[in-house]
């Protein structure tokens, strides 16, 4: 089975290596010494800083193993070689969103992979329902996508 691809910006990319290196160097390092100090205090049978430790150092190699895997399939979206007027992953888009209950406001997101998104600082993943729906559009366009709020409508007012 074909491994994911997944789309970052460049900066996303940057932010994915500085984790793993940070993991590797410092977050091993950590660990280690949490269980030198866990195994200092003998019997580990019934020894709970070094079980925590031990669970400390499997979810620690669980993140790096997910990084490498992402940064070996890692594909950066070079914005310049995409169409200016048509949403896609790496675009700033303000749009209007107009609320099943009649409420409109205008916001601005950028489509980002989904290891990049945070809607709250408006990154909204390509996979995302809203993502999906408005990628490949292209300004005018309009879209109703199912929320946990009731369908939105989004028209598409700027792509840069």
């Amino acid at each position: 089975m074909a491994e994911k691809v997944f789309y970052v910006t460049q900066e996303g990319l940057d932010a994915l290596e500085k984790e793993l290196n940070d993991l590797k160097v410092n977050g091993r390092r950590e660990v280690a010494d949490k269980i030198k100090v866990a195994l200092s205090y003998g019997d580990l049978s019934e020894n709970s800083e070094y079980d925590e430790a031990k669970n400390d150092q499997a979810i620690l190699e669980a993140r790096i193993a997910d990084l490498e895997v992402m940064l070996s399939n890692a594909q950066v979206i070079e914005r310049n070689e995409l169409e200016a007027d048509t949403v896609h992953i790496g675009s700033e888009i303000e749009v209007s969103m107009k609320r099943a209950g009649g409420a409109e406001s205008t916001r601005k997101f950028s489509i980002v992979g989904s290891n990049e998104a945070n809607p709250r600082e408006g990154r909204i993943s390509d996979e995302s329902a809203v993502g999906k729906a408005l990628i490949g559009k292209k300004i005018g366009d309009s879209v109703h996508v199912e929320t946990p709020a009731g369908i939105t409508e989004y028209v598409i007012l700027s792509v840069s």
